[in-house]
C-alpha cells in the first residue's frame, strides 16, 4: 500500500533532498521515528509493572475478579466489558485500513465513510475507559476489610440487598420512625469508613442513629492479601466464618477497617502498587486513544474539504493510520499484562 502511494508523490516532495531513504517520505519517516520511541516509552512502564508484580506474587489482584461488571448489568462478567472494548478498538484498526485504502484508489467518500466509523470505535473506547475507571475508583459493594490480626482481605461473594434505614433516634433531618429508602450504599459505604456503623447501628451525616435492614450475604470468601498475625496471603475464608470477620470489623465502630474502591494511595484490590500502575498505564494509553481521535477529526475535515484530494494524494491519512494501528497494538499488550496474565 505504501508503494502505490510513493508513486503519486515527487521525489522533492516525498524527502525535499537528493534521494528519499525507502523511498519513504519525510512526514512517513519521521512518525516511524515517534512510534519507536513511544513504543520504548510503553515498554519501559510494563516492564516496570512485570517486576513490581513478581515481588507481590500473591498479593496481585485476578483480572477476572477484579473487572467482572458490565454497565446497567452489575456483577458477574468477568472480563466482558473489557473485551468489548478490546473487540471495538480491533474493528476501528480495520476500518482505518480500508480509510487508507480508499486514499490509495483517491476514492474520497470512502475515506470519509472509513474514517467516520474509525473515530466512532475511538469514542467508544475512550468513554467505555472512564466508565472502567469510574467503578475502579468507587470499587465493589464489600470493599476490602482489615482482619483483627491485622491482615487485609477482599471480599467475594453476593451483597445482601440493602432494605432500609429506621431511625431509632432523631437528628437534625430524620424523626424517630422514619424509614428510610433513598442513597442507601453511599450512606452507607461512607458510615462503615468512618467508623459509624456499631452493634448494627448506623449514624447518618445528620446525627440521627438508624437500624440497618439488609439482607443476608451470600457465598462471602475472604482472601487474604496482606499478612496479618494468624492469616497469611493467599489464605480463603469462607462461609460463616469469613461473615462473622467482616461484619466485627464493620461493626466495631472503628474508621479504615473497610477501604471501597482505589486511588493513588490505597485500594481494595490489592497492593499498593497495583492501583497506581493502572491510573499510569491505561490513562497513558487512553490519552493516546484521545488524542488519535482528535487527530483523526482533524484530518476527516481536510478530506471533507478536498484538502488531499486536490493534492492527489492521501498520506496523511496514512500516517494517521500508522498512529492509530500502534494504539491499537499497545492496548493488545496493556490488555495482556493487565487483564489476563
Amino acid at each position: 500500500m505504501a508503494g502505490h502511494a510513493t508513486q503519486q508523490i515527487d521525489a522533492s516532495t516525498l524527502w525535499g533532498g537528493k534521494i528519499s531513504p525507502f523511498s519513504t517520505s519525510y512526514g512517513k519517516l519521521m512518525m516511524w521515528f515517534f512510534l519507536v520511541s513511544d513504543a520504548l516509552t510503553f515498554g519501559g512502564l510494563l516492564v516496570a509493572y512485570g517486576f513490581t508484580r513478581h515481588d507481590a506474587q500473591d498479593a496481585w489482584p485476578i483480572g477476572e475478579e477484579t473487572f467482572n461488571s458490565m454497565p446497567f448489568l452489575g456483577h458477574g462478567y468477568p472480563l466482558l466489558y473489557v473485551a468489548l472494548m478490546t473487540f471495538i478498538l480491533i474493528v476501528s484498526s480495520v476500518t482505518m485500513v480500508l480509510a487508507v485504502e480508499a486514499g490509495h484508489r483517491l476514492d474520497k467518500k470512502g475515506v470519509i465513510k472509513w474514517m467516520i466509523a474509525t473515530i466512532i470505535g475511538g469514542f467508544f473506547f475512550v468513554g467505555s475507559q472512564a466508565w472502567e475507571w469510574s467503578h475502579f475508583i468507587h470499587g465493589s459493594e464489600f470493599g476490602k476489610v482489615e482482619l483483627a490480626d491485622g491482615s487485609q482481605a477482599i471480599v467475594k461473594g453476593h451483597f445482601g440487598e440493602l432494605q432500609n434505614f429506621t431511625v431509632l433516634e432523631a437528628g437534625k433531618h430524620h424523626k424517630k420512625g422514619d424509614v428510610i429508602k433513598e442513597d442507601l450504599m453511599h450512606e452507607f459505604q461512607h458510615a462503615v469508613e468512618k467508623g459509624h456503623i456499631k452493634d448494627g447501628k448506623i449514624t447518618l451525616h445528620d446525627g440521627s442513629i438508624a437500624k440497618v435492614n439488609k439482607a443476608a450475604d451470600e457465598h462471602m470468601t475472604l482472601i487474604v492479601k496482606k499478612d496479618g498475625k494468624s492469616h497469611k496471603v493467599g489464605d480463603r475464608i469462607e462461609g460463616k466464618a469469613a461473615c462473622d470477620m467482616y461484619y466485627d470489623a464493620i461493626n466495631s465502630g472503628q474508621s479504615g477497617r473497610i477501604i471501597y474502591g482505589a486511588n493513588l494511595k490505597q485500594n481494595e484490590y490489592g497492593p499498593q502498587q497495583y492501583g497506581q500502575f493502572f491510573f499510569f498505564i491505561t490513562g497513558f494509553h487512553g490519552f493516546h486513544v484521545f488524542s488519535g481521535v482528535v487527530i483523526n477529526i482533524i484530518i476527516l475535515l481536510g478530506v471533507v474539504a478536498g484538502t488531499y484530494h486536490k493534492r492527489g494524494h492521501y498520506e496523511m491519512v496514512e500516517k494517521t493510520g500508522l498512529y492509530w494501528h500502534f494504539v491499537d497494538l499497545v492496548w493488545v499488550f496493556v490488555f495482556t499484562f493487565f487483564y489476563l496474565i
